[in-house]
């Protein structure tokens, strides 16, 4: 077993490894197929030093939180699981279900499920997926500051807020992370979120760092990009050369230092901070091994200039649901619906 290089989430926040591993790619199902898979992945994954496995509700729904419970067992102490809430669940077979649920008896609800499905006593980073645009964030992140006094929860942190959302959330209770994506391609959170986040002493964790496939240097036609993902506007068809090109820039400096070009790509986060923390995702363990081999990988400041200079270029927006992105909560004493 090997150690990463470790980041601290927060100032009193969670210790992790630099890189972390994101489970959203384990949302089919929970066959044995899955399972032999998912286990494989999370054994590498902790022979190579990760500490941080990161999952949510909504991903299956919850077939993703039932692999990473059944392939911890047994070696769950010495990680940090962190988990995500405020999806709702149960939208098919109930008309009344919110999509977006931050009320504070869904939290109470949402994290005895979450327990359930990963088969442990408590969730170490317990993020809102997103802002419910109808709740205060005080009433939300007070029912999460219960769940961290009951011991259900140790670290709170919130995926997708506006920046005064996240003041308010912290001045409620201390937000240890905030999960945005950030990736050579999406630059955005730099000019908002990350300054309070800093401000804060606030941890960042990064999804999508590989600019959701982008990065790699294995899309090459549209036929390498899965159904949902040719629904974003970054895969579409008028954005596609133009994106690639972008793209063979980063390899064309992968090729130069000997190495892959999503090795740069998570080099270039890594190189913002030492409280940034990419959860890059995968099925696969030979992936796994290069997402992580990226922390060995020195980009001297040319490169990062030439790096810098790729994403005020990206063509699409970097989401298909751009209204859940930065969303700002209504003052405390509104009424929530």
């Amino acid at each position: 077993m090997t150690t990463l290089p470790a980041r601290r989430l927060g100032a009193d926040g969670p210790e992790v490894s630099a890189i972390g591993l994101g489970f959203m790619s384990f949302r089919t199902s929970a066959g044995p197929a899955d399972e032999k898979q998912a286990t494989d992945l999370v054994d590498a994954a902790i022979d190579l030093g990760v500490t941080l496995f990161d999952t949510a509700d909504v991903y299956g729904p919850e077939f993703s939180e039932q692999l990473l419970g059944r392939a911890i067992r047994g070696r769950r102490d010495s990680l940090v699981i962190a988990t995500k809430f405020g999806n709702a669940l149960d939208r098919d077979t109930n008309p009344d279900a919110r999509a977006l649920d931050g009320r504070p008896e869904y939290v109470r609800s949402a994290i005895e499920g979450s327990l359930r499905r990963l088969g442990i006593d408590h969730v170490d980073l317990y993020y809102q997926h997103r802002v419910d645009p109808q709740v205060p964030i005080e009433e939300t992140v007070g029912a999460l500051a219960d769940l961290v006094s009951a011991g259900k929860v140790r670290h709170i942190g919130l995926s997708e807020p506006g920046p005064q959302t996240l003041r308010r959330a912290h001045a409620v209770h201390p937000i240890a992370a905030v999960q945005n994506e950030w990736s050579i391609f999406t630059r955005d959170i730099e000019s908002d979120t990350i300054p309070v986040a800093r401000e804060l002493g606030i941890g960042i964790v990064p999804y999508s760092p590989l600019g959701r496939g982008w990065l790699t240097g294995r899309v090459r036609s549209r036929d390498d990009v899965s159904g949902i993902q040719l629904r974003h506007p970054r895969f579409g068809a008028d954005a596609f050369d133009h994106n690639r090109a972008l793209a063979d820039a980063v390899a064309t400096i992968a090729a130069e230092i000997g190495v892959q070009p999503g090795q740069v790509a998570l080099a270039w986060v890594l190189s913002r901070g030492q409280d940034v923390v990419p959860i890059p995702g995968t099925r696969h363990v030979e992936y796994l091994r290069e997402n992580v081999g990226a922390v060995s990988v020195a980009l001297d400041e040319t490169q990062l200039q030439r790096l810098d200079a790729i994403a005020a270029q990206v063509a699409g927006h970097r989401s298909i649901r751009p209204e859940n992105l930065g969303t700002e909560a209504p003052l405390a004493g509104a009424t929530s619906a």
